[in-house]
C-alpha cells in the first residue's frame, strides 16, 4: 500500500481525523481537506513528522462547488494523483424540522450530497484506470431507518446509499472499488460524547469510537465489501429491520418520540 495516496474530506476532527491516522499507520500518503481555521495545518504536520509519509492539506468550504474543482486542479498542478477517496465531510443535527432555517438545510444538502457527487466525479476523471483505486462514501444507519428530528440528514444519507449502490454497479468490472460505510452513532465530538453517555441499554450498545469505525471501514474497503456496518449490535439492528413489519417499526418510533416529548420525572 506504500504508493497509495488518499484524499479525506472533513479530516480535521472526529471520524475524518481517525481515518487520517488509520491510513497513515498503513503508510498511505494523505491529502487532507477541511474548513479554514479547523486546525488542519497542525494535524498535517503532526502526521507527517510522526508517520514519515507525504501529507498535503487544503482548507476549503466544500459547500461551495468551486472548492471541489479547485482541489483537483491544484493536485493536477502538483503532479499528484489520488488513489483513494473518502467522502466523509458531513453536517448533522438533532432538531425538529421547523427549528432550522432554510439556509441550514441548503448547507446540509450541499455538504452531504453535492460535494460527494462532485468529488467522486472529479476523482474518477483522474484515476489511473490500469491500477486499483478506491472510493469510500460515508453514509449512516440514519439513512436506513426513519428517525424524526433527523429528517434532512437521514434523507441525505439515503441519497448517499442509493448513489453508492448505483456507482458500484456502474464500476463493476473496472479497477475502481466502491464501498458504503453505514455506521451507527459515533463519539466524534465532545457534545456527542456527553449526549451518548446518557444513553442506556441497546441505544448505548450501538455507539462506537471513531478509531474503531475507521479501522473497520478501511479493512472492509480493501477487502472489497460493498457495505460496511461497524459493530455487532448495529449489524443485528439491520437484520431486525428487514424482518420487522413496517407498522411495528412505526409504532416503536412514535412511542420513542412520545417519551422524548414527555419525559418522566
Amino acid at each position: 500500500m506504500k504508493n497509495l495516496t488518499a484524499l479525506i474530506t472533513g479530516a480535521s476532527e472526529g471520524l475524518g481525523k481517525s481515518f487520517a491516522f488509520e491510513l497513515a499507520g498503513r503508510d498511505i500518503d494523505l491529502v487532507l481537506v477541511s474548513l479554514p481555521n479547523s486546525g488542519l495545518p497542525k494535524l498535517a504536520n503532526f502526521i507527517k513528522v510522526n508517520f514519515n509519509i507525504k501529507v498535503v492539506y487544503f482548507e476549503y468550504d466544500l459547500t461551495q462547488a468551486e472548492s471541489c474543482t479547485a482541489i483537483f486542479e491544484e493536485l493536477h498542478q502538483r503532479g499528484l494523483n489520488v488513489d483513494l477517496l473518502i467522502n466523509n465531510a458531513g453536517l448533522g443535527n438533532w432538531s425538529w424540522f421547523e427549528e432550522k432555517d432554510i439556509y441550514f438545510y441548503k448547507k446540509q444538502i450541499d455538504l452531504n450530497i453535492t460535494s460527494t457527487v462532485l468529488l467522486t466525479r472529479l476523482f474518477l476523471d483522474q484515476a489511473d484506470k490500469e491500477q486499483s483505486s478506491y472510493i469510500l462514501n460515508v453514509g449512516s444507519l440514519g439513512g436506513r431507518f426513519v428517525v424524526p428530528r433527523k429528517l434532512v440528514y437521514g434523507a441525505t444519507k439515503s441519497f448517499i446509499s442509493y448513489f453508492t449502490r448505483c456507482l458500484q454497479l456502474e464500476q463493476s468490472g473496472t479497477n475502481v472499488h466502491v464501498s458504503l460505510l453505514s455506521p451507527g452513532g459515533i463519539n466524534t465530538k465532545a457534545e456527542l460524547l456527553v449526549l451518548n453517555h446518557t444513553l442506556k441499554g441497546l441505544s448505548k450498545a450501538t455507539i462506537l469510537e471513531p478509531e474503531q469505525v475507521a479501522k473497520t471501514a478501511i479493512d472492509g474497503l480493501f477487502k472489497g465489501k460493498k457495505e460496511i456496518v461497524p459493530g455487532q449490535m448495529n449489524r443485528l439492528l439491520v437484520a431486525f429491520d428487514v424482518l420487522l413489519p413496517t407498522f411495528i417499526k412505526e409504532f416503536i418510533i412514535k412511542r420513542k418520540l412520545t417519551m422524548n416529548l414527555n419525559p418522566q420525572p
